[in-house]
């Protein structure tokens, strides 16, 4: 992106806090009401960076937007994070179940994969925790497997029955540009170093989403090559 080119620091290793989210979102938003457009309204919080990073506890600025949003209920509002940072908002995404989705990164059930392949991001358990509270609230919460990473199908399958309305697939063939861009960062050549193999290129999602179906059953279960727009 134009604003990681002039950047003092590499890509993830700064933010930009945009302190001013919450007013202009509340102008913006109080315009749609007055136009009638509030349900018709989709959001997707955040597609570039995730809202619940660490400066969050802190600045406060998702709490503050779910703060607007709860004034003004949109149509459709998905928050995707894999942070269990999101806890601390629980009560006020109880108010908000009837227009939100809460989406929880989860991309494997073997965290010896997650420490290799992500190891800043937080355990399986930890994440799986989340997954159980936030479905315990009696919201709705998507279990995102994005991207897909080595796992047991069955054993994943099974411990996201219980914890999820639903669960979605990506692939790094999802990564914008058909695969392109996960084969130019090397990522291939890094799996089978990594002793995984031809992990990226011999199907195994077919093999995860048919133990999903099984499990949870084929309404509960979404794969992203399939489209995005099936909330």
């Amino acid at each position: 992106m134009p604003i990681a080119k002039f950047a003092p620091h590499q890509w993830g290793d700064w933010v930009t806090a945009k302190t001013n989210a919450p007013d202009l979102l509340a102008l913006e938003l109080a315009k749609q009401k007055s136009a009638g457009r509030l349900d018709q309204l989709r959001i997707f919080m955040s597609t570039a960076t995730d809202p619940y990073q660490g400066v969050e506890s802190k600045l406060k600025l998702t709490r503050a937007v779910l703060e607007i949003f709860l004034e003004f209920p949109v149509g459709l509002l998905v928050v995707q994070t894999r942070s269990p940072m999101i806890e601390r908002d629980i009560d006020l995404l109880k108010d908000m179940r009837d227009f939100l989705w809460i989406s929880i990164t989860i991309e494997t059930d073997d965290d010896a994969v997650r420490k290799t392949l992500t190891p800043t991001s937080p355990s399986v358990d930890r994440r799986l925790a989340v997954l159980e509270r936030l479905h315990g609230a009696e919201l709705r919460v998507q279990a995102a497997i994005s991207p897909m990473l080595p796992c047991d199908p069955d054993r994943f399958a099974e411990l996201l029955n219980p914890r999820c309305t639903r669960a979605l697939v990506d692939t790094f063939a999802g990564d914008g540009l058909g695969g392109k861009r996960t084969e130019a960062l090397g990522v291939p050549a890094l799996m089978r170093n990594l002793g995984y193999g031809d992990w990226l290129t011999n199907n195994q999602h077919e093999k995860l989403l048919d133990a999903l179906k099984r499990t949870l059953g084929p309404d509960r279960v979404v794969f992203s090559q399939e489209g995005f727009n099936q909330f």
